[in-house]
């Protein structure tokens, strides 16, 4: 089971300087995967001193990962996760693309529908056709990076006779990772993703376990997507132990990511990183 990082663009490294430091240092640490929150604006009407509060920093997903990427070797680069319905998808296929081509292919696109109303009505996007956005992005991006001749025509995005490169250097285009837990998502990961993204409890990842296998018996998983892989982070930090993370394995999955978000300094995520590097693989 591999180890990962979520969450460093949310508050703890709004600079550069911080950002390299603690990037760097995981990867020294041994941790594989990088991971970023999402939020393009945040409804000034939360609470403040959240993990997510309205006036926390929360750096651009895909800027932040180029800036990692730019500054590290070997960590994979991942979106937990992108909300997808308030991007272009022909605009994200080429930053994606564009991320993937730079960084030798390290990129993990990980993608999700949303939830914060709020905040898709200040982008224009109705929050009620955020999941049928989602699967129409979605063919839409791969149409781009993996057609000899792109081309869709469906209810949201219409484009024919147009090409996109660079093209990934990942073949097929980088790894779609689906967030999620509604059935609807466990469908999504089944049909478009390479893996699924949760985060949670040890009890909930159970539960979501139940409703991916469940969709696996419902709809049909293309062969060109292989195995699905299982990504879980857990909400609550206080909540990693040895035990867990030993119960979370012999459940399947395939990586672990330790939260940093509500350690709120660098000196105290850099801790949180160096505490639990030796955690079970």
């Amino acid at each position: 089971m591999e180890l990962g990082v979520h969450g460093v663009n949310i508050t703890v490294a709004a600079t550069g300087k911080d950002t390299a430091h603690l990037a760097r240092r995981a990867e020294q640490l041994g941790y594989q995967s990088w991971w970023t929150g999402d939020h393009v604006v945040m409804p000034a009407s939360l609470p403040q001193g959240g993990p997510n509060g309205p006036a926390d920093p929360i750096v651009d997903a895909l800027v932040h990962l180029s800036y990692v990427a730019a500054v590290t070797e070997r960590i994979k680069l991942g979106t937990g996760i992108l909300i997808l319905p308030q991007r272009n998808p022909l605009v994200l296929a080429k930053q994606a693309a564009s991320l993937d081509a730079l960084s030798g292919g390290r990129l993990l696109l990980g993608v999700g529908p949303g939830w914060q109303e709020a905040e898709m009505r200040a982008v224009g996007v109705p929050p009620e056709h955020r999941g049928a956005r989602t699967d129409e992005y979605l063919d839409a991006m791969t149409s781009l990076w993996t057609d000899e001749s792109p081309e869709f025509h469906g209810r949201y995005v219409d484009f024919a006779d147009v090409l996109s490169h660079p093209r990934p250097t990942t073949p097929g285009g980088p790894r779609i990772i689906i967030g999620g837990h509604s059935p609807a998502a466990y469908r999504r990961a089944v049909t478009r993703g390479h893996g699924w993204f949760g985060t949670g409890t040890v009890a909930g990842l159970e539960e979501s376990l139940r409703g991916l296998e469940k969709a696996a018996a419902e709809v049909d998983r293309p062969a060109r997507l292989g195995r699905l892989e299982l990504t879980f982070m857990h909400a609550d930090p206080t909540e990693i132990s040895v035990d867990a993370v030993r119960r979370v394995a012999d459940l399947g999955v395939d990586r672990y990511l330790v939260f940093t978000t509500p350690s709120r300094t660098v000196a105290a995520a850099e801790a949180l990183l160096e505490r639990h590097a030796d955690l079970p693989r």
